[in-house]
């Protein structure tokens, strides 16, 4: 995804590559091998290199995935995990994401999404706080939680803003998966671009964001985003309770396990 005139912010990280090319950062989710699936290694990469951007002269972010998918959504290590965890720290887990998702949205210089393939529940959620989001016709989509006994409660606080209501609760209480043409019909993806034209096309895009005053952009995006500023800290807030809370049920628990052990689930609404 780099080209030749890139160079390396930083090289701590293990979980994505941080590069920037003039005047745009290119965030890479570097783990092909998983699918790039969220790993919470993976989110405080992610955090920490939205800090390093912020600090740089980078006026414009790309993120994309390595391989042939942008994100899967929550590793299998990550899923297992949750099975064991405290009150306490499903807490401190949930406001980790919802600090990464506000972090992203919030961001003070626009935001590109270069959805290479798979975008799965956290990976649907990753390409809905960008500014800008591409897909190849190949993407797929979902807000998948409901059909492992998740609530998407974190992502739904951004959604309902984005696609309405009616839309919203489609996606939302189905779970079910949707292409790059039904995201750009709904309104979450801006564009869909042929694979090898997908990266050259996000250049393009900031581009022309870079012919722009960089603090007429910023205070413009500011300006959009205070007009639900208010709103979404409340219901992030109640968010984080609610994602939280649903891992303590037998239905989390027993999606979780059947996920991994691959059958279907037999809900007991408890």
């Amino acid at each position: 995804m780099l080209s030749a005139r890139s160079r390396v912010l930083n090289m701590p990280y293990n979980t994505i590559q941080l590069a920037q090319e003039d005047r745009v950062a290119i965030i890479t989710l570097n783990r092909p091998d998983k699918r790039n699936a969220i790993s919470f290694e993976l989110i405080d990469d992610l955090l920490q290199a939205f800090d390093e951007i912020e600090r740089a002269d980078a006026l414009v972010v790309i993120l994309t995935g390595a391989g042939n998918a942008f994100c899967a959504g929550l590793d299998l290590e990550s899923l297992k995990g949750l099975l064991g965890r405290t009150h306490e720290q499903n807490l401190q887990d949930s406001a980790r994401v919802a600090k990464l998702f506000r972090r992203i949205y919030d961001f003070p210089r626009p935001t590109i999404a270069a959805v290479n393939g798979a975008a799965i529940a956290g990976g649907t959620g990753l390409a809905t706080m960008c500014d800008f989001t591409l897909a190849v016709p190949e993407a797929k989509f979902g807000y998948t939680e409901v059909r492992i006994g998740f609530v998407p409660a974190i992502v739904s606080s951004f959604l309902v803003m984005q696609v309405g209501h009616k839309i919203a609760r489609d996606l939302l209480l189905t779970g079910r998966l949707f292409d790059a043409a039904e995201a750009h019909r709904i309104g979450l993806v801006n564009e869909v671009v042929a694979a090898d034209k997908l990266i050259g096309r996000a250049r393009e895009v900031a581009a022309t964001l870079l012919e722009n005053s960089p603090s007429s952009v910023r205070l413009t995006k500011r300006l959009i985003n205070g007009f639900i500023s208010q709103q979404l800290d409340l219901q992030l807030s109640q968010a984080v309770e609610d994602n939280a809370r649903i891992r303590t049920t037998n239905d989390f628990r027993e999606g979780i396990t059947s996920f991994l052990e691959k059958r279907k689930p037999k809900w007991s609404g408890t």
